[in-house]
């Protein structure tokens, strides 16, 4: 599939870009089916790894056919976020996600100054997935995110993470460190930019992590523009600790849903 580079020239205020991180949630646990490989083109991925398997280059903007993370992640929230919104927004808009993800990590790996300290004392297998990005999650994020400024306008920031920190009640802090590093190093506005985060598996899916929640609910009062998305009825694969494709589609919805109003919201 070729990149989509070459039809953009310049900045185009109605190519809307939406920047994801989190751990194994938003990387994209479930299998992909064939349903969810049908994608309008007006919705792009900015790959953020090169993947030859995939036939994308790091840095370039492909039709946003799953994975949306790495080479060989599965379906996420990323996925059915974007179709919504293309379904509800004038044909002129495009939407593009950039996905920089981790299973498995807590949210200190995006933490820009202190997270070699964290990876240092990390497992092999998680220190492998940061290898992909160079060592360094969040400066990746970051790095795309410059790229794709040049091409569209950033709108919001999609967060699913949290398994990792469950019972860590400075969790909100500790995110709005990586959000206000995000906007300081992407020189966004607040105002403008707001964060959505997703609940973690719910109770009543009998989520391992569901206790998590409570403390996710905390966000809004650290982050006046965040939103927790609920996860409540999005059903688990059976570890109960990653959503089904159905799950992560709902999910994703969700996620759209709620970005639809808030960009509604700012045209009104």
């Amino acid at each position: 599939m070729l990149g989509l580079n070459a039809g953009i020239s310049a900045q185009d205020p109605n190519f809307y870009i939406f920047l994801c991180f989190g751990q194994s949630n938003m990387e994209g646990n479930a299998k992909v089916e064939p349903q969810d490989t049908i994608v309008d083109s007006r919705f792009q991925v900015m790959e953020t790894v090169n993947c030859p398997n995939l036939k994308r280059d790091k840095g370039k903007w492909y039709a946003a056919v799953p994975p949306l993370c790495r080479c060989y992640t599965g379906l996420t929230p990323a996925d059915y976020f974007g179709r919504t919104l293309l379904v509800n927004l004038p044909k002129n808009v495009r939407i593009g996600v950039i996905n920089v993800a981790v299973g498995g990590c807590k949210i200190e790996l995006f933490d820009k100054d202190n997270y070699q300290t964290y990876v240092a004392s990390a497992p092999d297998w998680l220190q492998n997935m940061v290898k992909e990005y160079d060592g360094n999650p969040y400066a990746r994020l970051v790095e795309m995110a410059k790229l794709a400024q040049k091409d569209g306008v950033i709108k919001g920031i999609l967060l699913h993470q949290g398994e990792s920190n469950t019972n860590d009640s400075l969790w909100p802090a500790k995110v709005k460190g990586v959000y206000d590093n995000l906007l300081k190093d992407l020189n966004l506005t607040a105002n403008s930019v707001p964060l959505l985060a997703g609940e973690v598996v719910a109770a009543d899916q009998k989520g391992a992590c569901a206790s998590m929640n409570a403390i996710i609910a905390q966000l809004p009062k650290v982050i006046p523009n965040s939103y927790v998305i609920p996860s409540t009825g999005c059903p688990q694969r059976g570890d109960n600790l990653h959503f089904t494709a159905e799950g992560y589609r709902m999910l994703g919805k969700r996620y759209g849903v709620k970005m639809l109003s808030l960009l509604l919201d700012k045209v009104q």
